[in-house]
């Protein structure tokens, strides 16, 4: 059975939240801006993808986001994030897997704040609008992708 790289890469990110993730360290590490929109949906089992940009050096780069969770996942979403990326020496250096435990609940707007890591050291510090009706308490992984 062959399975896609996209399911390859959203099972990769579920894995990687159960199981945590590596932290790696740079002396000297740099930073940027991050933005993108993410739409999420589930009942039980929920998937999530989007896209966006990362400013790092003044220059633009695309990204693309795919995720699963697990665990009580109900309903459907989208929030747009903003905010900063550290810790990285290139702007692909924002590309892996960030495992994440939570819960939350969306009905109508909200707001959302986290922070994650990858197995590369990154960091994101991340605010949200989010829309829409959903609850979930799971474990999710969220793989990210510098196009």
């Amino acid at each position: 059975m062959r399975l896609s790289s996209g399911f390859r890469a959203a099972l990769m990110a579920l894995i990687v939240a159960f199981a945590g993730t590596g932290l790696t360290s740079a002396a000297h590490a740099e930073s940027g801006t991050i933005s993108f929109r993410v739409l999420k949906g589930g009942w039980f089992i929920g998937a999530s993808g989007g896209s966006g940009w990362l400013v790092f050096h003044g220059q633009r780069y695309p990204i693309s986001i795919g995720g699963l969770s697990a665990g009580l996942v109900f309903g459907a979403s989208e929030t747009s994030f903003y905010g900063s990326v550290s810790n990285i020496n290139s702007p692909y250096d924002v590309s892996g897997v960030y495992g994440a435990a939570g819960a939350g609940a969306a009905v109508g707007v909200g707001g959302q704040a986290i922070v994650l890591r990858n197995e590369k050291g990154a960091v994101l510090t991340l605010t949200g609008r989010q829309v829409g009706l959903q609850v979930n308490v799971d474990l999710s992984g969220l793989s990210i992708s510098v196009r």
